[in-house]
């Protein structure tokens, strides 16, 4: 069985790489998809499209940019992780939750213990909650197994 993850959430740590390296170490047949996650080069992808004075016309153009690359990614994902860092609130996390939940598309959380009232809707369709990079590798170990 091969599955198709989509990296979603907080980009200033490394529990991306974490995850890769854990689907390594047990040879998972998983291909992982994730967002653009240099923070610069997200904020100016509709750059070319004009130059803008006002500064909310500018995220405009690169959230819609940047929509081309994530809700194809959703949608050809079997599972999405959706990272919530302690740094900086990651409302485009949260929006990627609705959209896999719009679409039926299964998700899993990972976040800390302190933020778990403000994502209780969040988690509440969640099929896990996780903290760790590790749980999310147990759960793509275990869900790939053939039993």
């Amino acid at each position: 069985m091969s599955f198709i993850i989509y990296l979603s959430g907080e980009i200033h740590s490394e529990w991306r790489e974490e995850i890769k390296q854990g689907i390594k170490d047990l040879s998972l047949d998983v291909e992982v998809l994730s967002p653009v996650t240099d923070h610069d080069a997200s904020d100016a992808a509709g750059d070319h499209l004009g130059e803008e004075s006002v500064t909310f016309w500018r995220d405009h153009k690169s959230s819609k940019v940047n929509a081309i690359r994530t809700q194809n990614a959703i949608k050809k994902a079997d599972l999405v992780v959706i990272r919530f860092g302690e740094k900086y609130k990651q409302w485009n996390a949260a929006f990627d939750a609705g959209y896999c939940a719009a679409l039926g598309k299964p998700y899993i959380t990972m976040h800390a213990k302190n933020i778990i009232h403000p994502l209780k809707e969040v988690d509440a369709l969640a099929l896990a909650w996780t903290q760790t990079p590790q749980e999310v590798v147990d759960i793509l170990k275990y869900t790939l197994q053939p039993y």
